[in-house]
């Protein structure tokens, strides 16, 4: 793709006004952000960026060495910029013919970010169709936590979301990724996203989905390109009835001394989970381990793991584990003993079971998490 059929991809389509201070959205709409990791009062964050349906209306750094803007923006800036999109994945038209949008993150050689970056992804109005296109470079020797926060406004049951995400790690680096969705019930998501990490770099990526959705698929994939590179995917679900959920991770070992580990937690309350684990050695001393453990709460619903270890070569390390299965009886009796009921026992037992907790999120989206997984097991 040349560079100047990028940059028109690339361009803004229908500008909404740009929102100085968060904190005059209304109220139901910011409780919803702050479910998803968006503070918006910006307190302890090191930038936020934030799309309404096609158009960005904030976008703001606060710590020196930590660039955000709108991709438009960054394209225009910056001419080397087309270098590193669609490198790791292809870009694609949008369906109705509308200009993608989305953020530009970068973090400058040596910058060690000191909050979480947050960026916001939102559907503000009934039926539209969201597509993005973001890409993250975090330069050598730089570090920072992103915090995606992804869903439909209040009011919004319909919908669609499709983006692209390419992520550049380079040399010492570190990128801890971190997306929370929060989607209508009869919303379809299709996001797509590739990361590059040099020799020494760290990519630490989570996912957590708790809510319903029409139908979520995505298949992530890492590239561990240097001597000594890590990877990490942590996958978190929980699909209510009428949810389906397709999702993996995939990491390529490519480099000598390199480790990834893709673990993945499901629960279904009626709903289907696909998930999905590849791990690939490319090259000689390698490591990578991959684990899936899913949780049936009820009699209906389905989870399928599927675990595969690809290796090209001999003399690497690969290992995974899977299973499935219901909350053990003997475990549920063990705590009413000691003088739980049973809906508290279970409810117990299935948060030990997901062991969230991720670095960066406020304690607010921590307790919204411990409430989803006891609403999920009561059925509410």
């Amino acid at each position: 793709m040349s560079v100047e059929i990028k940059r028109e991809f690339l361009r803004e389509a229908e500008p909404h006004a740009y929102i100085d201070d968060l904190r005059l959205l209304p109220a139901m709409e910011k409780e919803r952000l702050l479910h998803i990791g968006i503070d918006v009062t910006g307190k302890g964050r090191a930038g936020t960026f934030m799309q309404l349906d096609h158009s960005v209306v904030h976008c703001r750094s606060v710590q020196e060495g930590i660039e955000i803007l709108n991709i438009r923006e960054a394209v225009e800036k910056y001419d080397w910029i087309c270098e590193y999109t669609g490198r790791l994945l292809p870009l694609a038209g949008a369906r109705d013919g509308r200009p993608l949008t989305g953020y530009f993150i970068r973090v400058l050689p040596g910058v060690k970010a000191r909050y979480p970056v947050q960026a916001s992804l939102y559907i503000a109005r009934e039926g539209l169709a969201q597509e993005v296109y973001n890409l993250v470079l975090v330069e050598e020797g730089a570090s920072v936590d992103l915090i995606t926060g992804c869903a439909t406004g209040a009011l919004v049951h319909r919908g669609m979301h499709a983006g692209i995400t390419e992520a550049y790690v380079k040399k010492g680096a570190k990128l801890s990724f971190t997306m929370i969705h929060n989607w209508g019930k009869e919303v379809i998501v299709r996001p797509q996203s590739a990361t590059l990490v040099e020799s020494g770099g760290v990519f630490l990526a989570n996912f957590v989905c708790l809510s319903g959705v029409k139908s979520l698929k995505m298949d992530p994939f890492t590239r561990l390109a240097g001597e000594s590179a890590v990877a990490r995917y942590n996958t978190i679900l929980i699909a209510p009835p009428g949810t389906t959920m397709d999702t993996g991770s995939r990491v390529y070992l490519s480099a000598p001394e390199t480790k990834a580990e893709v673990i993945a937690r499901a629960i279904t309350t009626g709903g289907e989970i696909i998930s999905r684990g590849h791990i690939v050695g490319e090259v000689p001393g390698i490591r990578g381990h991959l684990e899936c453990r899913g949780l049936m709460l009820s009699e209906r619903g389905r989870i399928y793991a599927v675990p595969e270890l690809e290796a090209l070569v001999s003399k690497v390390e690969l290992s995974h584990e899977a299973a499935v299965g219901k909350v053990a009886e003997e475990e549920i009796e063990y705590l009413m003993a000691r003088g739980f009921d049973e809906e508290e026992a279970t409810a117990a037992i299935v948060r030990g079971f997901l062991n969230v907790r991720i670095e960066g999120l406020p304690a607010v989206l921590q307790t919204e998490i411990d409430k989803a997984i006891a609403a999920s097991q009561l059925g509410i």
